[in-house]
């Protein structure tokens, strides 16, 4: 009933219920382990997603049929709770497109290497709630889409990899078969403000925890963002490419910054504990290669980020430990985003 809610609300149309004059927010995200010139692994993923502007009670609208409205207390929980009388809950809806590819360390061995991580990719498309406070923000997403030859990692690597003269990996046909995922993740972000002075540098904290359900993967998260700057922005964190991460919700503007530069450093801790990943543990209900995960996941990120009016472009180099028995060590990757509000 709640993924229904969802789907109807992203078809209403949103711009008439937001503010006047609010902004969308449009994210671009780029991981690729190139940027730590290796190729191996988590070897690429990339997603697009749109943020609506802020829209006021959406779920109350009388364009949506009774029964759905009659629903709309299950969202109640989702709801992060105001810290002051005025301290409104405003909300946003997600949408997203994405893919990811994974491969083994060896480019050149076309049958399956059992001591490591199989050929898979993940293309999928999704839709997200955001709602939030000044200082908490809660996320609910629905990922759908494919697992296998169907997911276009093979094509989309030879056509990255033909345009930076690179060889090509010689074992795609031993990637996961085609299988539907589904995966349904929740995150809690809560921030605190620890200094602020009137010449504008500040820093902060974001805690961030969740988890995913779902046949791509089922685990529990947590961790927290670090800001140090000038001019930090008025949103919950540098955007990930992770579920859940998608964190430039539109803020509120200060309108003395307008036209103004802001710059911040940050660090990010991440850690999963996994029950189930897909892209380890192999098809759900078909017989494919797989390895021995590790249960404990642990990511940590440095980086840089630049404001200037509606544009956010962050850079940092991730590191992320091993994942599976067997695998020598941890992965690093360099991970890119572009974020405007229009």
């Amino acid at each position: 009933m709640r993924t229904r809610i969802l789907l109807l609300a992203t078809l209403l149309p949103l711009p008439t219920l937001a503010e006047e004059g609010a902004p969308w927010t449009y994210n671009f995200y780029l991981e690729n382990d190139l940027f730590a010139e290796t190729d191996r692994h988590y070897t690429n993923g990339a997603r697009f997603s749109a943020v609506s502007p802020d829209i006021d009670n959406f779920l109350y609208d009388p364009r949506l049929p009774a029964w759905v409205r009659e629903l709309n207390d299950w969202f109640e929980p989702l709801y992060p709770v105001p810290e002051s009388r005025i301290d409104e809950v405003r909300r946003n809806i997600v949408l997203t497109l994405g893919q990811q590819i994974y491969t083994p360390e060896d480019i050149d061995r076309t049958d399956i290497d059992p001591t490591d991580r199989p050929y898979a990719a993940w293309l999928y498309g999704g839709v997200g709630y955001h709602a939030k406070t000044r200082n908490k923000l809660n996320s609910v997403e629905l990922n759908l889409g494919m697992i296998g030859p169907a997911a276009l990692g093979q094509e989309a690597q030879d056509f990255i990899h033909d345009l930076r003269g690179f060889d090509k990996f010689q074992g795609w046909d031993n990637q996961l078969e085609n299988e539907p995922g589904l995966q349904l993740v929740y995150e809690h972000k809560r921030r605190q403000q620890s200094l602020k002075t009137p010449a504008g540098w500040g820093t902060d904290l974001i805690w961030h925890a969740g988890g995913s359900l779902g046949n791509v993967a089922t685990y529990l998260n947590a961790g927290a963002e670090l800001r140090l700057g000038w001019r930090l922005p008025d949103d919950f964190g540098t955007s990930a490419l992770r579920p859940g991460g998608d964190n430039s919700a539109p803020g509120r503007r200060d309108p003395r910054l307008n036209g103004t530069l802001g710059l911040h450093g940050f660090v990010s801790l991440d850690g999963r504990w996994v029950l189930q990943d897909i892209f380890l543990d192999g098809n759900t209900w078909r017989d494919s290669h797989s390895v021995d995960r590790e249960s404990l996941v642990g990511e940590a990120a440095l980086g840089v980020s630049a404001v200037f009016e509606g544009w956010k472009l962050s850079f940092a180099r991730v590191h992320r430990s091993r994942e599976f028995e067997g695998q020598r060590k941890g992965n690093s990757y360099g991970s890119l985003s572009v974020s405007y509000s229009y």
